[in-house]
């Protein structure tokens, strides 16, 4: 896994605090803070995210529900919409960030209680052991 692999599956799992990976992203250039976003997108439709996921990880963002990501996120149709919130304009993106995280926190949780509670081989559900 490269670095930027690593640091979002820690952000994700908890193993590395919220403002850590904030201060992170921020510092990005605006192409890799895309980059970034598009790669969070990707890792919530692997990690099977739904619409259920949706209050949860809003929630666990920090972030209102009438915020523009949030909006997004609960308007169904998650691969849409995932592409929708990774592409929002700059002001909008540290929110994006914020949810995008929460929203593969909250999905792989319940993946791994369902597929991998008897232990796995995915190298993301090693990190920081």
């Amino acid at each position: 896994m490269d670095g930027r692999t690593v640091v979002l599956d820690e952000l994700a799992q908890g193993v590395r605090p919220l403002g850590e990976g904030l201060s992170w992203f921020e510092g990005l250039a605006d192409a890799e803070q895309c980059e970034v976003l598009r790669m969070l997108a990707e890792f919530c439709l692997q990690a099977r995210a739904t619409g259920e996921d949706g209050p949860e990880s809003i929630r666990r963002a920090g972030i209102r529900p009438t915020h523009t990501p949030a909006v997004l996120l609960v308007r169904g149709r998650i691969g849409e919409q995932l592409v929708k919130i990774a592409d929002l304009p700059q002001d909008e993106r540290a929110k994006a960030f914020r949810l995008l995280v929460a929203f593969l926190g909250v999905a792989d949780e319940r993946r791994r209680a369902v597929f991998c509670a008897g232990g796995c081989g995915h190298a993301w559900h090693h990190v920081g052991t």
